[in-house]
């Protein structure tokens, strides 16, 4: 299992860093642990927010990107929940999860993050090192609106804009969980850096500010879907890509997926669908959230004898 964090610049060290844990429960109240399984039989491990008492769970994209299936546990009476995914943002990193058949959850407090100011005492809670276990690790706001790149060690990248730092230190599995000032959210732990080079450790973290997220939140319960906004199940092509010439070149199939099917094979380069251009693996994966499950497109593609065009039946597949 691998913990669900993304890290700023390129230092990957996963290691434990900082203030001891505490234990103080009320500050996990409504903190939960995500669980995923992966294509290709691994898993990866994050946290979550509990929003509402009827099982809304609130975590970052990347702590469920990709996953086959998601578990969500609550720690603090083992109670464990399957999760279907209800919308998500790649490019701000918030996925909305509803828990099945939830019972006695108790929801996290909300604050507010624009009330956030430099030199806030603040605690970060978090599933740290993907054990399963809540720890604690408290610090202070050393930046407000700050923006970063970051990468999840995988060869995926994105420009988070507007965010709280601090100098909790964040540790992979702590993504998704809530950054608290006097007891409430302000924001969800995204992610966590190291000024001093390979050999330290993480001395600062990231945090999505809560009044956004819960903007999102919104967007997604009310069903608007948008050009950075995935509501519903995602469709599926069942292809892994990397960038190619003039396109996104098929690195591997899924057996039996839906471009197998439809007779594609690995080499080919995806040109477009339904008429809208591909330049890159990730423009492949815009065009694609755009779509629904079980539609019927058009795939542009080339292969050794030149331009093809081929039909393919979308399926339902992971988030991305």
């Amino acid at each position: 299992m691998v913990s669900a964090a993304i890290v700023v610049g390129a230092s990957l060290l996963l290691g434990r860093a900082g203030a001891a844990p505490t234990t103080a429960s009320s500050h996990r109240t409504g903190v939960v642990v995500v669980t995923t399984n992966l294509l290709g039989d691994n898993s990866a491990a994050g946290t979550g927010v509990v929003l509402t008492s009827s099982g809304r769970v609130l975590t970052n994209n990347h702590v469920i990107r990709g996953a086959s299936s998601i578990r969500v546990t609550d720690p603090s009476d083992g109670l464990s929940f399957s999760a279907k995914v209800l919308g998500y943002s790649v490019s701000k990193d918030v996925a909305l999860l509803q828990l099945q058949k939830p019972r006695n959850l108790k929801p996290a407090r909300i604050g507010n993050s624009s009330s956030a100011r430099v030199g806030q005492r603040v605690l970060a809670v978090g599933n740290a090192g993907g054990t399963g276990n809540l720890t604690t690790v408290t610090g202070r706001v050393t930046g407000i609106g700050r923006s970063i790149d970051v990468s999840d060690g995988e060869g995926s990248s994105n420009r988070l804009i507007g965010l709280i730092k601090t100098d909790a230190p964040l540790q992979p599995g702590d993504s998704g969980g809530p950054l608290l000032e006097n007891g409430r959210v302000i924001g969800i732990d995204v992610a966590a850096g190291s000024r001093g080079g390979f050999n330290s450790s993480f001395t600062e973290g990231y945090a999505i500010p809560i009044n956004r997220a819960t903007s999102i939140v919104r967007q997604i319960q009310a069903g608007r879907r948008s050009a950075t906004l995935h509501v519903g199940p995602t469709a599926f092509l069942g292809v892994s890509v990397a960038n190619g010439d003039g396109g996104a070149a098929i690195a591997q199939l899924v057996n039996n997926g839906p471009a197998e099917k439809a007779g594609l094979q690995e080499g080919d380069v995806i040109t477009a669908v339904n008429g809208r251009s591909v330049r890159s693996a990730t423009s492949l994966t815009t065009v694609m959230l755009s779509l629904k499950p079980g539609a019927k497109v058009s795939v542009t593609f080339l292969d050794q004898t030149g331009s093809q065009s081929v039909s393919v039946t979308l399926g339902s597949g992971p988030p991305q």
